[in-house]
Order: C-alpha cells, then sequence, then structure tokens
C-alpha cells in the first residue's frame, strides 16, 4: 500500500523549515528549552537566579558564601494544533517534492499564523506597565518621516532605562509604518523588502539601534491601536514540536491522507525586556 512507503522524517523536515521560514514573533523569542517537551501538557521549568552581593575587600577574611536564591517560572505546553489532509498518492508525494512541497506548504501556513498571532498577543499582554510608551487611551498617531522615527528612538530609550542591552534588540512594525520609515534615510533597507521578507522571516531594515521585522499580525483593533513593540529574545520563551505524523487510508474513499498535531507553549520571562507603544494610522 501507498502509506506503508510513507516516510516520516521527510515531511517532518519539509513542515518544520516552511515554518521557520514564516514565522517573525517565534523568531524573536529564545529556544532554549524546546527539546525538553515531547507531548501536549508537558511542563519545563526556568530557573532564574538572584542578584550576588558585592562586597568591599580591604585584606581581612571575607564573608561566608551567601545562599543563592531564585525564582522558578513554568513554561507550559498548552497550544495544539493538527492538520488533515488528503492526496490521491503519498508515494508521488515523496518521489516529487513540488507535490510534497504544495501540501505541505499550505499546512505548515495554517498552523503558522495560528502561532504568529498567539505570540504577538502574548509578548503584548505580557510587557511590563513602566515599559508602555502609549496605552489604548493615549495612542500615538505618527503622521510623519520624523514621527515614526522618533517613536523607536524613544522605545529604545525606554528599554535602556530598564537596563536591556542594546545588542540583539528587536522592533515589530505593521506595514504602513514601515511605509513612514521607508521615506527615512535614517532607515536602512537589506536589498528589496520582498526578498528579505523571504529569506530572513520579515526582517526588512535597521534604525534607531533595531533590528526591525514587518508582519501583519501585528495585535490591533480593527485596523487602530497597533501594538508596536521592541525589544529582546530574553524577553520571551517559545518551545513547539511537532509529535505526530500519521499517514493512513481514509475508510470512505480511495484517497491516501496525512494528519500531524503541533504542539507548543510560551510564556514571558523578562516582561522588562520589553517596551510598547499603542500607534494608530493617521
Amino acid at each position: 500500500m501507498a502509506y506503508d512507503l510513507f516516510i516520516p522524517e521527510i515531511w517532518s523536515a519539509r513542515l518544520l523549515e516552511h515554518l521557520d521560514k514564516t514565522h517573525v514573533y517565534a523568531s524573536l523569542m529564545n529556544r532554549d528549552y524546546e527539546g525538553e517537551i515531547k507531548a501536549y501538557g508537558d511542563t519545563v521549568h526556568i530557573n532564574q537566579i538572584g542578584d550576588v552581593t558585592i562586597f568591599d575587600y580591604d585584606g581581612s577574611d571575607i564573608p561566608d558564601p551567601e545562599e543563592l536564591d531564585g525564582e522558578q517560572q513554568n513554561l507550559v505546553i498548552d497550544q495544539a494544533h493538527g492538520f488533515n489532509f488528503q492526496i490521491k498518492d503519498i508515494d508521488n508525494a515523496q518521489t516529487t517534492p513540488k507535490l510534497m512541497d504544495d501540501a505541505m506548504q499550505r499546512a505548515s501556513y495554517g498552523m503558522n499564523d495560528y502561532i504568529d498571532q498567539y505570540l504577538a498577543s502574548l509578548l503584548a499582554a505580557g510587557v511590563d506597565t513602566g515599559n508602555v510608551l502609549a496605552d489604548d487611551a493615549s495612542p500615538l498617531t505618527p503622521t510623519s518621516v520624523d514621527e515614526a522615527y522618533d517613536c523607536l528612538v524613544d522605545l529604545g530609550t525606554v528599554l535602556s532605562e530598564a537596563n536591556v542591552p542594546r545588542l540583539g534588540r528587536w522592533v515589530v512594525v505593521p506595514p504602513w509604518f514601515h511605509g513612514l520609515l521607508l521615506k527615512d534615510k535614517r532607515f536602512v533597507g537589506y536589498g528589496t523588502d520582498f526578498n528579505k521578507g523571504i529569506l530572513q522571516g520579515g526582517l526588512v531594515g535597521a534604525a534607531a539601534g533595531f533590528n526591525i521585522y514587518l508582519s501583519n499580525n501585528v495585535p490591533n483593533t480593527d485596523g487602530a491601536l497597533y501594538k508596536v513593540m521592541a525589544g529582546t529574545n530574553a524577553a520571551g520563551s517559545f518551545a513547539e514540536q511537532l509529535v505526530n505524523l500519521e499517514a493512513y487510508r481514509p475508510e470512505k474513499n480511495f484517497s491516501d491522507a496525512l494528519k500531524g498535531l503541533h504542539v507548543y507553549g510560551a510564556k514571558v520571562i523578562q516582561p522588562k525586556a520589553i517596551a510598547l507603544a499603542s500607534c494608530n494610522r493617521s
């Protein structure tokens, strides 16, 4: 039978390849604990060590070693999505890369869109209140190149005041905000927006100390109050796993089918490593 020759590793690799290419918010979070998950409902324990006391030394005996305290946070794999599609011949799908790509790309795009929106909303909800540059009650409305650039500068200042390192800072903007930046000579683009968007998952340039990412999934309310967020990958942790992939013969027709289960979880672990500005389009 066709499904007896099904090779899960081939399909898994192609699915995850497509996911990696289309993620925006997931690529901006650390994935340090991804190898520790195996199933839906798993919990990953994240330990964070507290501050170490610094003392003056005058040549006398040093203090006894202090016992370090720490805080533990739990990353729960509490999100799951599946797919289930059929094609006429899985053997052909395995020997014809284009057919396999077409099928898996559609599955991966659908799951990616769920994940991207989920992570965007998670980050927006998890930002420290002291790092909100402008909230929904008093949003910014950048109408010029300078005002858009100034917004980025101010977001960077918020992060710096929170002691967030400058290395690796990112900001995600909607297309209309990106359009304003394109008119500013201080914005450095990377080739064409189209090519860079495909190759680097939405990275379109740099300005004001940020790598700038373009996304249509920036959280908003009916085309207003866009949550423009900036930060580093220390802000949140994300873990995903394709835990099941199975070929089978549907009982009521003569097709071969493929179904899969993808699980994931995320958590904001450093709320001060994100800054947010609620912005309206002029």
